[in-house]
């Protein structure tokens, strides 16, 4: 036991990176659906939240303790899960280099990186909305593209936590009560 949260919640937040990993490499790379990594933030939360006096084994104790538990491998959970989306997104963003399916009209003419997700983007239903928001550049486009996906990676990161809130106070529900004392001798009263 930490001064201010148990082992097992250090071992929940590795448990919580792994999940993250797992999570982040299906829906970001393997499967590339980004809105689902942001959707299972709060599942995740509530697992790990969960997961973290489960595997602290917290029958007894103070509320606050089970709480920080879960805040504690909720926020690793969320930060590792932010922080695997925005290198996701920075490699995309810098390596490309403007492909696009010959059916769809080949390649896109542009400078590799910030330029060419411009351009795509440009040519995206989303086009016409990028003027409205002051984007007329690489540069003012770039601006634009970070702002939304740290406010994306910060959505994580507090959906995690709000889950990891939730996963303590379910904990806090339904936790293994104490047992009688096996050392103790019938008809004599127990603590």
């Amino acid at each position: 036991m930490t001064r201010f949260f148990d082992r097992g919640a250090i071992v929940a937040a590795y448990v919580g990176i792994g999940m993250a990993l797992t999570i982040g490499v299906s829906f970001l790379l393997v499967i590339p659906i980004d809105p689902i990594v942001t959707l299972f933030a709060l599942p995740a939360g509530l697992f790990i939240g969960y997961y973290a006096n489960q595997r602290s084994n917290r029958v007894v104790g103070p509320t606050r303790r089970i709480v920080v538990n879960a805040l504690f491998a909720a926020l690793v959970t969320g930060i590792a899960t932010a922080v695997l989306f925005l290198g996701v997104r920075a490699l995309f963003f810098a390596a490309d280099g403007g492909y696009r399916d010959p059916g769809l009209g080949g390649p896109i003419v542009c400078e590799t990186g910030a330029d060419c997700v411009y351009q795509r983007y440009l040519q995206s239903p989303q086009g016409p909305l990028l003027e409205g928001a002051g984007v007329t550049d690489a540069a003012t486009f770039s601006r634009f593209y970070w702002d939304q996906q740290q406010a994306t990676a910060a959505t994580m990161v507090l959906l995690t936590l709000a889950g990891g809130l939730g996963g303590g106070a379910l904990y806090v529900a339904f936790r293994p009560r104490p047992g009688p004392d096996p050392n103790s001798r019938p008809g004599t009263a127990t603590e």
